[in-house]
């Protein structure tokens, strides 16, 4: 039976809480151990046996107890916390996470505010066309701030550089935007050559761009240079052999073929010449600079009327309407076929 509590002072309970009759003369012996056991599912609770009796003839033997001077199991009255000091730990620690929390969440702003900063604005191209652009610093990089020992060649509208991204080498056309011109030539590079996918043209692998001043082309680099350096440079040693020739001939017509019946539309490249093919490390000659490029569907005529080109490669009829055609694209690699058969 267990005690109740009221107002410090202990009694017995007019009922008794548990009652029952049991014959236990099968289990018990003289001398053995009685223990207790309780169960409350998922509870938490206290249980305290304060006093017991226990006689196998007088049934009367409980009523002799005297549980006036039992101790008491009353709660204590006093804080949960056991002193001030524990209090002040807890606050201690309480602050210290507060505080590295906040200097946490301020780092991380910081960084995200940066990359933020460092992150270039995203062109309409780049949704557009592929590939994508590549970061001014990474260009930076490769061409070791570009350079003038990286330099391979100059165009009409910035210097070539060499460059290793990636570790794999590549050229680097820098556009002069001084005029408009050169604005025109890198959209149409990207427009255009940034589609195309053939053996026998030079492969764009990305464009960069990084405010007007700054307009970036990055190709796969060619071992051997370009064709013009082969047919009109003094060194015998870079002389082609008509094996060589012929082979280079048919590259170039390969990739106009491509450019004006092979993809899904007709391309007028408008600047064929002997400097505009590059020859990679096993002399395949490879067709570039789409910056004069244009693009419409096989079934329209072309609707450009400027003259654009280079003069000696030009068909007399563009001199005249300034339209380019398939045919004028013809026109301009048989005066390249005439270069490479006698320079």
């Amino acid at each position: 039976m267990l005690p109740w509590l009221r107002q410090g002072q202990q009694y017995l309970p007019s009922r008794p809480l548990i009652s029952e009759f049991l014959d236990l003369s099968g289990v018990l012996l003289d001398e053995m151990y009685v223990g207790f056991t309780g169960g409350t599912g998922q509870l938490v609770e206290s249980h305290k046996i304060l006093s017991w009796s226990f006689s196998n003839s007088n049934f009367s033997i409980g009523d002799a107890l005297v549980t006036t001077i039992l101790p008491s199991f009353m709660l204590p009255q006093e804080s949960v916390f056991p002193s001030k000091g524990f209090i002040i730990g807890v606050s201690v620690d309480a602050l210290l996470i507060i505080v590295c929390g906040v200097v946490i969440c301020a780092v991380l702003v910081r960084k995200k505010r940066k990359r933020g900063e460092g992150k270039e604005e995203i062109e309409d191209l780049e949704l557009q066309y592929w590939p994508h652009r590549i970061g001014y610093q990474e260009v930076y990089a490769a061409t070791k701030g570009f350079s003038e020992e990286n330099v391979v060649g100059c165009g009409a509208n910035g210097k070539v550089y060499k460059g290793l991204l990636l570790g794999v080498e590549v050229a680097m056309k820098r556009i002069s935007v001084e005029s408009e011109h050169g604005m025109r030539e890198f959209l149409a590079e990207v427009s255009s050559l940034g589609r195309l996918k053939h053996k026998n043209l030079v492969g764009l692998r990305g464009w960069c761009k990084k405010e007007k001043q700054n307009l970036i082309l990055i190709y796969e680099y060619m071992e051997n240079g370009s064709l013009d350096r082969r047919i009109f440079d003094c060194d015998e040693s870079l002389t082609l052999s008509w094996e060589e020739r012929i082979n280079v001939l048919k590259d170039v017509a390969s990739g106009i073929l491509y450019l004006h019946e092979g993809w899904e539309s007709k391309v007028l490249h408008r600047d064929i010449k002997a400097s505009n093919v590059l020859l990679d490390k096993n002399m395949n000659a490879r067709l570039g600079d789409f910056g004069l490029a244009r693009m419409h569907h096989h079934e329209k005529l072309a609707s450009t009327t400027q003259v654009i080109g280079t003069a000696g490669y030009m068909a007399p009829e563009v001199v005249k309407t300034g339209r380019a055609s398939m045919q004028t694209d013809v026109f301009s690699f048989g005066v390249l076929v005439l270069e490479v058969a006698c320079g």
